[in-house]
C-alpha cells in the first residue's frame, strides 16, 4: 500500500509541474501578443481577463500595474460617454432649432395672411345698412326648391311636426324689450367655400378649426353690427364640435346656461351654416343693391321629440316677427322657417333660435354681408329708432 501511495504522489507532482509550465507558456504568449496590438487593445484585453468585480479590486491592491490600467480604461470610458452625450446634445439642439424655425415660418405666414386678409371685426370699418330704397333680388344660381306647407302673411313655414299651427299660434303678438343678445355656436367649425379674400386650410368637409374662417367669424360680425345699434351682446366663441362632433349640443347647452348666469337675455342665437348635403354648388344668395348676401334661415325646435320645451311657440313667434320685417325691408333675405321635432337647446330662452347663414357654396364675405342686413332688421323690431 505504501508503494502505491508514493506512485500517486509522483503522478500528482508531475501534473502540477505540467500545469505550471502551461501557465508560464500562456503568459509568455500573451505578453508577445499584447505588444503587437495598440495601447487601447492591450488595456482592453487585460481588463477582460482581470476585471471581474471584487477580483479587480483585490488585484489593484496586489499588482500596481492593474490599477494604472483601470485608470486608463476609465478615462477612455469617460471620453466615450462624453462624446456620446455631446453627439446626443448636438442632435437635440439641431432638432429644436429646426422646430423653432418651422414654427417661426408658420407664424410669419400667418402674419402675412393677417395683413393681407384682416379677419378681426374691430379692424374693419362698420357701415350700417340702409333701410330703404335697395332693390332686392334672389340670385341663387343652383337653387333648391323651397318647400313649405304653411304661410302666415308674407312668411313661409316648413312645418315638419304633427302640430297643427293655428292663426293664434302664428300671430307674433310678442313684446321684445330686452336688448341683451346671446350668440354662440354649437357647430363652431362650420365653414364656407374658400375665396381669394378669405382662403383657409380645411380640416374637414367644409370645416376648419381656424375660427377666423367659420360661422364663428360670422357671429363676430353680427355682434359688432348689433353693438352699433346699442345692443348688449355676449358672444361665446368656444369649440363645441371639436375635437369631437358627437355631443356638441350637450356642450353648447352648458355654455348657454353659464352665459345666462351673467347676462339675462330673451334673445339667444345659435348661429350655424346650412349643411344641406354639403353641396359645393348650392349657395343661396340675395342681391341687395350692389351687394351679394347669403340667404338666412330660422330653425325652430319644438317639444314633439319628447323633451321639455314649454316656450317653443314663443320662439316661433319671434322668428315670424323678425322675418315679417325682413320681408318688408329686404325681400328674399330669409328662406322659409323650418319648424322641427327637435329641441336644439331652445328651451333656454323665450326667443331662442337657430339662425343658419348661407350654405357650403357661399363665401365668407357673402355671409358677413348678411349680418349687416340682419342687424338692421333686429334694430327695427327691438332697437332704438334714433340710430342712423
Amino acid at each position: 500500500m505504501f508503494n502505491v501511495t508514493v506512485l500517486k504522489m509522483k503522478d500528482i507532482l508531475r501534473y502540477v509541474l505540467g500545469f505550471v509550465l502551461i501557465i508560464a507558456i500562456l503568459i509568455s504568449i500573451t505578453k508577445v501578443s499584447s505588444k503587437k496590438g495598440n495601447e487601447e487593445n492591450k488595456i482592453q484585453s487585460k481588463l477582460e481577463v482581470l476585471s471581474f468585480g471584487s477580483l479587480t479590486s483585490c488585484l489593484d491592491e496586489t499588482i500596481p500595474t492593474i490599477e494604472s490600467l483601470n485608470e486608463e480604461y476609465n478615462k477612455i470610458e469617460e471620453e466615450n460617454t462624453k462624446l456620446h452625450e455631446e453627439n446626443f446634445l448636438e442632435q437635440f439642439i439641431k432638432t429644436e432649432i429646426s422646430s423653432i424655425k418651422a414654427m417661426e415660418e408658420i407664424e410669419k405666414k400667418a402674419e402675412e395672411n393677417k395683413e393681407k386678409n384682416p379677419t378681426e371685426v374691430e379692424e374693419q370699418e362698420i357701415i350700417l345698412a340702409t333701410t330703404s330704397g335697395n332693390p332686392t333680388e334672389v340670385v341663387t344660381q343652383n337653387p333648391i326648391t323651397e318647400k313649405y306647407n304653411i304661410q302666415y302673411e308674407n312668411v313661409k313655414i316648413k312645418n315638419q311636426t304633427s302640430f297643427e299651427l293655428t292663426n293664434e299660434m302664428l300671430t307674433p303678438d310678442i313684446k321684445i324689450d330686452n336688448k341683451n343678445v346671446l350668440i354662440f355656436h354649437t357647430h363652431s367649425c362650420e365653414s364656407y367655400t374658400s375665396s381669394e379674400k378669405y382662403p383657409y386650410v380645411a380640416t374637414g368637409n367644409y370645416r376648419t378649426t381656424d375660427l377666423n374662417y367659420t360661422v364663428t367669424r360670422v357671429g363676430s360680425e353680427l355682434e359688432n353690427y348689433l353693438k352699433q345699434y346699442n345692443f348688449n351682446v355676449l358672444h361665446d366663441k368656444s369649440y363645441h364640435d371639436y375635437p369631437a362632433y358627437n355631443g356638441s349640443y350637450t356642450r353648447s347647452l352648458e355654455t348657454v346656461e353659464n352665459m345666462l348666469k351673467t347676462t339675462q337675455s330673451d334673445i339667444i342665437i345659435d348661429l350655424h351654416r346650412d349643411a344641406i348635403g354639403a353641396r359645393p354648388d348650392y349657395a343661396p344668395t340675395v342681391k341687395i343693391g350692389d351687394e351679394y348676401a347669403a340667404q338666412i334661415m330660422f330653425v325652430i325646435g319644438t317639444s314633439e321629440g319628447g323633451l321639455w320645451h314649454p316656450n317653443w311657440n314663443q320662439n316661433l313667434k319671434f322668428a315670424i316677427k323678425v322675418q315679417q320685417k325682413a320681408e318688408e325691408m329686404y325681400p328674399g333675405l330669409f328662406k322659409p322657417i323650418m319648424l322641427t321635432t327637435y329641441r336644439y337647446n331652445q328651451h333656454t330662452g323665450k326667443y331662442a333660435n337657430i339662425i343658419e347663414v348661407g350654405s357650403t357654396g357661399n363665401t365668407l364675405e357673402q355671409c358677413l354681408t348678411s349680418m349687416k342686413y340682419l342687424s338692421a332688421v333686429f334694430n327695427e323690431i327691438v332697437g332704438d329708432r334714433d340710430v342712423p
